[in-house]
């Protein structure tokens, strides 16, 4: 058996509704195994006897979409994944005071599009790759911040933002 932790892109945001409970739901008549959901952001863990991230990722998409009718991109992280996400999040953000946001990706961020990300970075806004996290670290409010999903997603596809804190969280519960 194999364990993904999974993050859904844009659910719960206007019409795009997907009530955790229905989520769980899913994934349980799917087939999938020690299903456990994290606050209301599409936050998920599961165990599959599919291997492949590819595999695993083209299901539960497959899934989601019967299941709400619309597309639900969703990026996956084996245990260990999320726990070097914390690491990295501990050594690039330490002296950072102000706050700190997580950008999931899809893949390992090739160091040309490192660059390009970090070009991204402007006074009290600073975007720092490392991994299959792309760290955003802001001294203006979240929503007050020009750099977000819309130009991280302009660099690398598909994305997910989450705040430090629920990406701590769900690690401590599910990381390795």
């Amino acid at each position: 058996m194999s364990r993904w932790i999974g993050f859904q892109r844009a659910v719960n945001v206007g019409r795009r509704a997907y009530p955790m409970a229905q989520l769980r739901a899913a994934l349980i008549e799917a087939g999938y195994r020690e299903v456990a959901t994290h606050i209301q952001t599409g936050n998920f863990r599961v165990e599959t006897r599919r291997r492949s991230r590819e595999s695993v990722r083209a299901h539960l998409e497959q899934v989601f979409a019967t299941d709400r009718g619309f597309t639900v991109p969703t990026l996956l992280y084996s245990p260990a994944e999320l726990s070097q996400v914390v690491d990295d999040a501990d050594r690039l953000g330490e002296q950072h005071e102000g706050s700190h946001y997580v950008c999931l990706v899809g893949a390992e961020i090739a160091e040309t599009v490192s660059r390009a990300l970090a070009g991204l970075s402007r006074p009290g806004e600073t975007v720092v790759a490392a991994g299959r996290s792309i760290h955003l670290f802001y001294d203006v409010s979240f929503h007050e911040a020009k750099v977000g999903l819309p130009q991280l997603e302009k660099v690398i596809g598909t994305g997910t933002v989450r705040n430090r804190r629920v990406i701590d969280a769900i690690a401590s519960k599910w990381g390795a």
